[in-house]
């Protein structure tokens, strides 16, 4: 019998094969659907117990072996893994509508719904039990046979289409390479880079330098090359994933996927698909996050202009280039801040090595939340290149489970995530802990040089890693309340404040040391890179805010009228345009965020969670960044609650009271 048929506490990663998937997955949707049998079935009355804690705990190898499934299919992908994932990506979203549109199995959870006022419930109990009522609610519980047909396949035809999208989206990402072969075309470049670049050529049996759209050889390229018609080639191809004339345009998919999400939207009642995402959000409704992003960009858009006038002119006087474009922003804002601040990611690089990155990490949360880690080789891996460790208290006890994957490879997507293989929750007695996996696409190391860092590589690692202790210290009993699921637009707090501590001395005189000498980053370069941290924030900040406005404009209103993805986008992007339009390129075919994610109608919360962010490190800054009392209420009141309680209520507990934007504004240098 595969080990994926059987119950297993460690992902048994090595020893299966791709191939046990797809009868593993349809034992374990059979062996769901009894479980939800026996609860309609149950001849006692409705209870809590009985109805809505067993629902909360059925499918749990199901569950367990989705997110083995589907992490594989991100970080270690193959066209086996790509093809089972098709076939049974519509059997998961069947199951989930038998469930939801189960209406016998509905009457009963309204039963315990309709006297919840008079049930003696914790304030999780109450949680679930309203998070169950709506669950039903809001997926079709109340619909028409025939609608319930018409959302079946609505949402059989979303599952595909998302997992097409990630498909088309890697495989261009897959496609090219910018092959060089003369010397003089690499000028500018950081060693590091170039001797990436020739083994990755050396390895595919070429002369020369090999680049690709994977950020640690693209990012390099954009930023550093001196010609800029090298800068112009890979510009343009990274923006024109999805949206070639190839078998992955994306183009048609997007269109189906804001049609279809709307079709959904309007035959469960609501306006648009943002209406009904942001009814369970921080938010709720699109007009509240339209005013938010709009006055966000009317303080922050006239800042962006100046900052954009001034890297203009400094182009033009650096090399007499009269229009910026696209490709020339990285460049030159590289060349702008090192002749302001004396301040070059290159020269900052050697003091942050991969590994003292990570151990920077462990001790900043070792002294906040008292958390060791420890590196193990019991547990199983799906690739080499992953680290795996045993996360423990203060007082010796098993906290988590985490495993570190940092490389690009031709299996894996482009950009940084934290997920997870077993969440926590407790049940019979036991507390059973989570295991969290950060996985991320750094510059491996070289045959001369370890892997190092860019600074802002270095947030990114934080970034994960306080999406993954939200997830490592979660304390709460229902699993579908525990870790990171929380409202969306919550969900960056605990990722976005871990970033702060990147800018602090104490914090950096931890990690920050030489790779060669053991030297600590210079206190000089330690006052640079603070004060260069609100350096072109304005133009950062319209940037996020014009990704936010084209999320919205997508799920807010009806799509049906739109056919020119490419026109549409422009009218989205005028008013926060700053660089030409490139007539190739488009955002929303590889936009992955939205299309290929679920930030759908939530790309806005990574702007929202800042001001929640701003406002929570200004607590810590005010009583020391190493308070424990401060650390342990964050820790009490957000990282192990979860869900249970609405994210205001925990975040007023820890704050005492609620956040306040000044502290944003502040921090990006867009008021005094």
């Amino acid at each position: 019998m595969s080990l994926l048929k059987q119950k297993f506490d460690i992902a048994p990663f090595s020893k299966i094969k791709a191939a046990d998937f797809p009868e593993a997955f349809d034992a374990a949707i059979e062996s769901n659907i009894n479980e939800i049998n026996s609860i309609v079935k149950n001849p006692a009355d409705p209870t809590f117990e009985n109805t809505i804690e067993a629902l909360a705990f059925n499918g749990q190898h199901l569950q367990r072996l989705s997110e083995v499934f589907f992490n594989l299919n991100a970080a270690e992908t193959s066209d086996e893994i790509q093809k089972i994932a098709q076939e049974i990506a519509p059997k998961l979203s069947q199951l989930g509508n038998d469930i939801t549109l189960n209406f016998e199995l509905f009457k009963r959870v309204k039963a315990v719904y309709d006297q919840k006022d008079s049930l003696e419930l914790t304030v999780e109990q109450q949680t679930l039990l309203n998070n169950s009522y709506k669950m039903f609610v809001r997926n079709g519980a109340l619909l028409t046979d025939d609608k319930k047909e018409s959302l079946r396949t609505i949402d059989t035809a979303l599952a595909t289409k998302s997992l097409t999208f990630g498909e088309h989206l890697l495989a261009d990402t897959n496609a090219y390479q910018l092959h060089i072969t003369e010397a003089a075309q690499l000028e500018g470049l950081p060693e590091g880079s170039i001797e990436a670049a020739a083994e990755l050529a050396k390895s595919n049996h070429k002369e020369g330098w090999i680049f690709t759209l994977d950020l640690p050889s693209y990012l390099p390229v954009i930023t550093y090359a001196k010609d800029r018609n090298l800068r112009k080639e890979i510009a343009i191809a990274a923006g024109k994933k999805g949206f070639q004339k190839n078998e992955n345009n994306n183009e048609a998919v997007v269109l189906e996927i804001v049609n279809l999400r709307q079709q959904r939207a309007a035959l469960l009642g609501y306006d648009s698909h943002a209406h009904f995402v942001l009814e369970e959000r921080m938010a709720k409704s699109p007009e509240k996050v339209f005013s938010f992003l709009n006055d966000l960009l009317e303080k922050a858009l006239p800042a962006a202009k100046r900052e954009f006038a001034e890297l203009t002119a400094f182009a033009k006087e650096l090399d007499g280039i009269d229009h910026l474009e696209k490709w020339d922003g990285s460049y030159y804002s590289e060349k702008l801040k090192q002749q302001k601040f004396n301040l070059d990611d290159e020269v900052l690089k050697p003091y942050f090595q991969l590994e003292h990155v990570l151990a920077g990490a462990f001790e900043v949360a070792n002294r906040l939340y008292g958390l060791t880690f420890d590196t193990v080789d019991y547990m199983d891996k799906y690739h080499a290149d992953v680290e795996t460790y045993e996360v423990k208290d203060a007082d010796g006890n098993l906290v988590s489970l985490f495993y570190a994957d940092f490389f690009p490879r031709k299996g894996k997507r482009n950009g940084a995530w934290m997920t997870s293989y077993k969440p926590q929750y407790i049940k019979d007695g036991v507390n059973e802990r989570p295991h969290i996996s950060i996985v991320c696409n750094f510059t491996k190391p070289t045959a001369t040089k370890p892997s190092l860092l860019t600074f802002n590589e270095v947030t990114t690692l934080f970034h994960e890693f306080g999406h993954a202790l939200h997830g490592m210290l979660a304390n709460t009993v229902y699993p579908s309340l525990s870790g990171t699921s929380v409202f969306w637009d919550f969900v960056e707090l605990p990722s976005q404040i871990m970033e702060n501590w990147c800018y602090e001395k104490e914090t950096l005189e931890l990690f920050a040391k030489h790779y060669k000498t053991g030297e600590t980053l210079p206190m000089e370069y330690i006052e640079k890179i603070k004060e260069s941290a609100s350096f072109q924030e304005g133009m950062a900040t319209v940037r996020q805010l014009s990704f936010g406005l084209l999320d919205m404009a997508w799920h807010s209103a009806d799509p049906k009228e739109i056919t020119d993805l490419k026109a549409f986008e422009m009218a989205q992007f005028a008013p926060t345009q700053l660089y030409p339009d490139v007539a190739e390129n488009a955002m929303s075919p590889a936009f992955s965020h939205i299309f290929g994610g679920g930030y759908a109608a939530g790309y806005y919360s990574y702007k929202w969670a800042e001001v929640l962010d701003a406002d929570a490190f200004d607590y810590f800054k005010q009583n020391g960044i190493f308070n424990v009392e401060i650390a342990a209420k964050f820790k009490d009141h957000v990282l192990s609650q979860g869900g249970t309680q609405h994210p205001m209520e925990l975040y007023k507990k820890f704050r005492g009271q609620e956040p306040q934007p000044e502290a944003l504004l502040k921090r990006a240098g867009l008021i005094a």
